[in-house]
This record gives structure tokens, C-alpha cells and sequence, in this order.
């Protein structure tokens, strides 16, 4: 048989790659238009009457999003429970204090009655996280749709979040391997504008920081020194610790204008203002809200769209796998 002239191989090569790139099916902001169009309706009402019996569930839901994505793809397997033969992601020691799951379970409950096996419990979490960010004050996006849930999730995984004790280096690094910038980083670090730490994340920064300075140098030192006697040592206290800005129930850019007068809570916070490819973005958000909400939800879409694996499914319960 003769061999193919190179016109005919190119416009094949470029078929079969348009084939494999279409195969993980993209997302879409009217995924669910026919087959359950009441879906944000449910949802946005069940986050809103949490929160307002709860004022965490906001801050809880937001960082369910991040830590879920930055695992294995936004692919619920945060939601997954532990069994007796495998401790699953909620249970890894970064996501102890995620909490809050059972605002998706009953925002599921809801949307199996009015769309049976429709909705997977990914697309539940990145709903919900544009709900709590716009009802706090902050931007509002459309949300593409149309992930698959996960059907592995392990508590070993979760030593790849971007630790609290991170550097800019570290962390431009982390978000690097989700196909994220550093103005994606330093916008999406704003998300600490809503939350609380508890002093276990940050007290190494309060008391013998190093063999020069009992307390990291880059804290305000009147900040510094608050914070210590919220978190002394020994601390009894287990529910200790910190806002992470000065209107946590709020999404504003208090964040970063905190940040500049150097009252990050986390060393990954505060960093980002000793380095030089990070300041200007801090700088820039200080000055301009807007600016910031418009990279912000930029940022949580790009976060969005880092996949799961390709064989998910739709979950109906989201803590067990069907």
C-alpha cells in the first residue's frame, strides 16, 4: 500500500487529536438546562438557610471547593466517607475542619427529588461556591457544568494542598501543577477574605520563629502580640485562633489591605507581599476591589475546570459511591 501524502496525515493527526480532546466532554454553563433547569434555584436556597443558621458555612464551603479541585480534580471525592478499608480526603489532616458536608447532602436530597440521577455532587460544591461568594458580597459568575463524580478518594492525597507554612516559590509551584498563574494564585489567596484558622496553622510564627526572632519578623508586631494571647503556650484551648481578615463574613479586599500592614495570619499570606513577583498583585488588589472581583472569579473558573478522572459518575449519595 503506498503511504499517505503529507496533506492527508495532517488533516488526520488534527481529527483524531480533536476526537481525544472532545472525548472529556467540556463543561457548559447550560448543562443542566432541559433536564433540570431548577437546579441553581435549590441549590442558592439551601446554601443561603445554612448560612444564616450558621455564619461558617460560608468560609467551610469555599475551602470544601478549593481542597476538592486541587486533589484530583473537581471531582467531589471529598465528599466520599471513610471505610473500613480506606481513610478517604475529608479525613486527611488538612480537611479535619472542613466540615459543613451536609449543606451538599441536603442540596443533593433536594435535587434527587426534582432531577433523579441528574446532578453530580461536583457540580453541587462549585455551585455552592459561587453562592457563598456572592452572598457574602462578593462577585458572581456563571458556573460550568457538567463534571463527573469521582470514585477514589484517600487521605494520603491530601499532603499536596498547599500547606499554610508554603513560600511564594512553594506556592506559584502547587498551582503551577493545576495549570494556574501567579495572578490566579494571589487572587484566589483572597478567598481567605471569608474564614477563621485555628492557632495550629499559624503559632510557629508566634513563638520561637527562629534563632533570631521569637516572632516572624514580617508580622505587624501589635498583631503579633495579640495574636500570642490568643494562642499561648501550652493552649487548652482546641477552638483558639484567628479571622483571617477583619471582616470575615464579608468578601472584600480587607484581605490584602491587611496583608500590606502586615497582618497575614498564614506565612503563605504574608508572603506574598515579601515577593517581589507577588507584591504588585497584592498592591493592585488593595487599591481596586473591582479588579479583584474580576480576577477572582476568573480564577475560580480556570479552578473549575481541572478534571476528574474520566470514568466518574453520577453520584446519588455524594458520601458513598454507586
Amino acid at each position: 500500500m503506498a503511504p499517505l501524502p503529507s496533506k492527508t496525515i495532517f488533516p488526520i493527526i488534527f481529527l483524531l487529536f480533536t476526537i481525544f480532546s472532545l472525548s472529556k466532554a467540556e463543561l457548559d454553563a447550560h448543562y443542566y438546562d432541559q433536564t433540570c433547569p431548577q437546579l441553581e434555584k435549590i441549590i442558592s436556597e439551601t446554601v443561603l438557610n445554612a448560612s444564616m443558621h450558621d455564619p461558617k458555612v460560608p468560609a467551610r464551603i469555599l475551602r470544601m471547593f478549593f481542597h476538592d479541585c486541587f486533589i484530583r480534580g473537581c471531582d467531589a471525592s471529598i465528599l466520599l466517607d471513610s471505610t473500613a478499608t480506606n481513610q478517604a480526603e475529608k479525613d486527611g489532616p488538612p480537611n479535619i475542619s472542613v466540615r459543613s458536608f451536609y449543606v451538599i447532602d441536603d442540596a443533593k436530597a433536594k435535587l434527587e427529588l426534582a432531577c433523579p440521577r441528574t446532578v453530580s455532587c461536583a457540580d453541587i460544591i462549585a455551585i455552592s461556591a459561587r453562592d457563598v461568594v456572592a452572598m457574602s458580597g462578593g462577585p458572581y459568575w456563571n458556573v460550568l457544568k457538567g463534571r463527573k463524580d469521582g470514585r477514589v478518594s484517600k487521605a494520603s492525597d491530601t499532603i499536596n494542598l498547599p500547606a499554610p507554612t508554603f513560600n511564594v516559590s512553594q506556592l506559584i509551584q502547587s498551582f503551577a501543577k493545576r495549570g494556574l498563574g501567579v495572578k490566579d494564585m494571589v487572587a484566589l489567596s483572597g478567598g481567605h477574605t471569608l474564614g477563621f484558622s485555628h492557632c495550629s496553622s499559624f503559632e510557629a510564627r508566634l513563638h520561637n520563629f527562629s534563632s533570631l526572632h521569637d516572632i516572624d519578623p514580617s508580622m505587624n508586631t501589635e498583631f503579633a502580640l495579640d495574636l500570642r494571647k490568643k494562642c499561648p503556650r501550652p493552649n487548652n484551648n482546641g477552638d483558639a485562633g484567628q479571622f483571617l481578615d477583619s471582616t470575615a463574613s464579608v468578601f472584600d479586599n480587607d484581605y490584602y489591605k491587611q496583608l500590606l500592614a502586615g497582618k497575614g495570619v498564614f506565612n503563605s499570606d504574608q508572603s506574598l507581599v515579601g515577593d517581589y513577583r507577588t507584591r504588585w498583585i497584592v498592591e493592585a488588589f488593595a487599591r481596586d476591589q473591582s479588579s479583584f472581583f474580576k480576577e477572582f472569579a476568573t480564577s475560580m473558573l480556570k479552578l473549575g475546570n481541572v478534571r476528574g478522572s474520566e470514568n466518574g459518575e453520577v453520584r446519588l449519595n455524594c458520601r458513598i459511591v454507586n
